[in-house]
This record gives C-alpha cells, sequence and structure tokens, in this order.
C-alpha cells in the first residue's frame, strides 16, 4: 500500500476522532460538568499520566492475560476447525454442540471456572477461549466450505493426496476466512480479559483497577482503563492486518 492511499484510508477516522474528542471537551468547559460526572479527554489524559506508575503494574498484567488467551484461544479455534472439517461424522456431531456453547452467558460460567479450577490463570485463559475460538473455527470451516469445486476435482484427478489437497488448495483458499475471525477474536479476546478479571478474581489487571476506582468514584481513572482498553483492542487488531497482507498477497486490495 502506498503512501497516499494509506493516508487518504486512515484520515477521515483519525480526524472523526479528533472532532468528537474537542466536542467532548468544549461541552465539558461551557456546561461546567462536574470531573467526577464526566471527566474532560484533557483531565483523562493528565490522570493517566499522573498515575502511569500504578496503573502500568494493572496494564502489562492484563496485556499479558490477554495476548496468552488469545494465542490460546485461537489455536483451540484452528484445531477444531481442523477435525471438524476432516471428519463430517465428527462434524455432525460437534458442531451444534460449537453453537451452544455460545448461548452460555460468560458470566455464569466464569464463577464456575473460578470454583473449579481456582483463582490462578486457568480460569481465566478458559473464558477467553471461550469468547475467541468459536468465530475463528467457523469462519475457518466457512473458507474450506468455499474451497474452489472445479481446482478441487482436478486435483483429485491428477492423483493429489488429501494432504497435498488441505495445504495446497483447501488452506489458502480459507486464510481470508481465518484472518476474519482472528480480527474479530482480537476484539473479544480483549473484552473476554476484562470479563475474566471481574469474575474469575485477581489482584491485578485493568478489570481489578476499574471495579476499585469505580468504587472510589475515580471516573477519570475509570475513563484511562477505557481508553487503554480501546487501544489495545485497536493494536491487536492492526497486528493482524499487518499479518493478513504479508501471508496472502494475492487478494485484492481495495
Amino acid at each position: 500500500m502506498s503512501n497516499k492511499h494509506w493516508f487518504h484510508k486512515t484520515w477521515p477516522p483519525i480526524v472523526t476522532a479528533i472532532v468528537l474528542l474537542a466536542l467532548w471537551q468544549v461541552s465539558v468547559d461551557v456546561f461546567q460538568i462536574k470531573k467526577f460526572i464526566l471527566p474532560s479527554p484533557l483531565a483523562i489524559a493528565q490522570e493517566a499520566i499522573a498515575s502511569y506508575d500504578k496503573f502500568s503494574v494493572h496494564a502489562f498484567a492484563t496485556i499479558k492475560l490477554n495476548l496468552i488467551g488469545f494465542v490460546v484461544g485461537s489455536m483451540v479455534g484452528l484445531i477444531l476447525a481442523f477435525l471438524l472439517h476432516m471428519s463430517d461424522t465428527v462434524k455432525a456431531a460437534v458442531y451444534p454442540l460449537l453453537l451452544l456453547s455460545q448461548n452460555i452467558p460468560t458470566i455464569v460460567l466464569a464463577p464456575l471456572f473460578m470454583m473449579w479450577f481456582g483463582f490462578g490463570l486457568l480460569p481465566k485463559l478458559m473464558v477467553i477461549t471461550l469468547v475467541c475460538f468459536f468465530p475463528i473455527a467457523v469462519s475457518m470451516l466457512d473458507g474450506f466450505a468455499q474451497t474452489d469445486r472445479v481446482m478441487l476435482n482436478y486435483m483429485k484427478m491428477i492423483g493429489a493426496t488429501r494432504r497435498q489437497i488441505f495445504f495446497k488448495l483447501e488452506l489458502p483458499s480459507a486464510l481470508p476466512h481465518l484472518f476474519s475471525g482472528l480480527k474479530i477474536a482480537a476484539t473479544y479476546s480483549v473484552m473476554g480479559a476484562i470479563i475474566a478479571e471481574w469474575l474469575a478474581g485477581s489482584d491485578k489487571g485493568v478489570g481489578m483497577y476499574m471495579l476499585l476506582q469505580k468504587s472510589a468514584f475515580r471516573i477519570d481513572r475509570v475513563f484511562v482503563a477505557i481508553g487503554l482498553i480501546v487501544i489495545m483492542s485497536m493494536l491487536l487488531f492492526g497486528i493482524i492486518v499487518m499479518l493478513e497482507k504479508w501471508l496472502i498477497r494475492w487478494k485484492p486490495k481495495r
């Protein structure tokens, strides 16, 4: 992507964000809204700098939890998609359970995981895995299902093995769908990490930090935490987009 194309694609959301922040700042100043009700963007930025030392401990804990959970959830989704694709019998038996798993509220499962597996890392990873694996598995299965049938029949005619068909045709054709699922899972994983810290017990993390500051009526610090959550989601999403552009070079540019 050229610098000019990148600029034309990125400036509209940047300008929109700046305008919204400016309106927020002006509204707080004009209507003299109390800080404990709605702090201004400048007040939030000042608090983020002032409380960096204390907040950074919670931030790094959540970033670590989020990345580990996202990797584990992605691997579970990929393995499930592979197993269901390779066996129609397994797919018929497991796919409905896959759908059912998404109808059980996380707010119910997280305390159960905590009671079964304690207050350590495992119950939190299970919560993040639950919210991450589904979009990846479903997207990958859709990609496998949309494999070019003409090419599939041709490879079978020339005697290609099941392994060759999978790695040379089915997997490459499913990669764009995989990255669509990864983008969804990336944003879900951040949300899952925060929910895990809320419900599965934690002594540090952005989720725990938000609960503590909410109880203390420090709304400015709650907004600092929200800002970090947004930044984490955008960074993880951006990394996946860059990986997609690097790995899927045959995909037409928009």
